[in-house]
C-alpha cells in the first residue's frame, strides 16, 4: 500500500493509497515542484513563516488545494514546536494561520471528526504522520521530528482519537510520508542517550558510524510505537522515501543545509 506520486499540470504532490480506497477523506503531501515562489524557496513553498511573499504563499496554496478539491478556506495551520501537544479541531477553526489570525500556538498534532476544516502540518526532513479512522470517520495530522517521536507525539495522536472519538487501535489506517531517513538522518551521542532512555532495544533504531555519530531510522521508531499500542501492520503505510535523498523533489532541511521552503501534509473528512 504505497504512497502514489500524483501530477497536475507542473505541480507534483502524493497520495496515500490506502486512504483513497476508503472513498472517506481528500488528502495530499506536497513536493517542491509546481509553485512560483523563488530562489531557496524554489518553487511550492507553502511555510507561512518562510521570507516569502504573500501573494506567492497564497498562490500556491490555491494550486495545491485545487487539486486536491479542498477550498482555501477551510485549511488550518498548525504552530508546530517540537513538542507533543495534539489539538481536536472544529468548524470554527477554518481558516486560521493563512486567511486569519490564530490562536493556535505550540500544537504539532491536529485531530478531527468534522468535515469543515482541512488539516495542515509543515515539514522539510521531520516526519509526517496521517492517520484515518474509517468505522468513527475521523482523521489526524501529526508533525514527528526526533524530539516528537521520542516524546511518543504517534503514539499520543492515536490515544487522543481513542479518547475523543472512540477509535480502535485495530481499525486504524496510518501512514509514515516522506522524510529523512536513515541513511541520512546523521545524529550525535547526545540524541541516542535520549533514544536509549526512552525506548528498549533501543539498539534496532540507530547505528553507528566510524566518525563517532550515528544514523537514526525515524520510520521504524514511528511505526514500532503504532505496533505497541494494538495497530495492525497491514494497516501502516511507510513511504521509504528519503526527502533529502531527494531534495530535488523535497524542501529539505540538511539537504538545503537551512535555506529551504516547507512542505505541507493537507487532509479533509469528505
Amino acid at each position: 500500500m504505497p504512497f502514489i506520486k500524483r501530477k497536475d499540470k507542473d505541480m507534483i504532490y502524493y497520495t496515500i493509497e490506502s486512504f483513497e480506497n476508503t472513498g472517506l477523506v481528500k488528502h495530499g503531501f506536497s513536493t517542491r515542484i509546481g509553485g512560483l515562489s523563488s530562489g531557496d524557496l524554489d518553487s511550492l513553498n507553502l511555510g507561512v513563516k518562510k521570507k516569502d511573499t504573500w501573494e506567492n504563499i497564497i498562490n500556491n496554496y490555491k494550486t495545491f488545494t485545487k487539486a486536491l478539491d479542498i477550498n482555501i478556506e477551510d485549511l488550518v495551520l498548525t504552530d508546530q514546536v517540537h513538542k507533543d501537544n495534539i489539538m481536536e479541531v472544529y468548524k470554527e477553526d477554518r481558516g486560521k494561520g493563512l486567511l486569519r489570525e490564530s490562536d493556535i500556538v505550540g500544537i504539532d498534532g491536529f485531530i478531527t471528526d468534522k468535515k469543515d476544516p482541512a488539516l495542515v502540518t509543515f515539514y522539510a526532513d521531520c516526519v509526517p504522520l496521517f492517520f484515518l479512522d474509517p468505522v468513527n470517520k475521523a482523521v489526524g495530522l501529526t508533525h514527528s521530528g526526533w524530539k516528537g517521536t521520542v516524546k511518543k507525539i504517534g503514539q499520543k495522536t492515536v490515544e487522543k482519537m481513542i479518547d475523543s472519538y472512540g477509535t480502535d487501535p485495530k481499525d486504524i489506517l496510518i501512514a509514515i510520508g516522506p522524510s529523512i531517513g536513515k541513511c541520512c538522518f546523521e545524529v550525535g551521542s547526545e540524541v541516542i542517550e535520549v533514544v536509549r532512555g526512552k525506548f528498549e532495544d533501543s539498539g534496532d533504531y540507530f547505528y553507528k558510524k566510524e566518525n563517532g555519530k550515528y544514523m537514526l531510522d525515524l520510520w521504524k521508531l514511528n511505526k514500532d510505537q503504532f505496533l505497541e499500542i494494538g495497530v495492525k501492520e497491514e494497516n501502516i503505510t511507510v513511504s521509504n522515501i528519503c526527502t533529502k535523498c531527494n531534495k530535488d523533489i523535497f524542501f529539505s532541511h540538511r539537504g538545503d543545509k537551512g535555506k529551504t521552503g516547507s512542505l505541507a501534509a493537507i487532509m479533509q473528512l469528505k
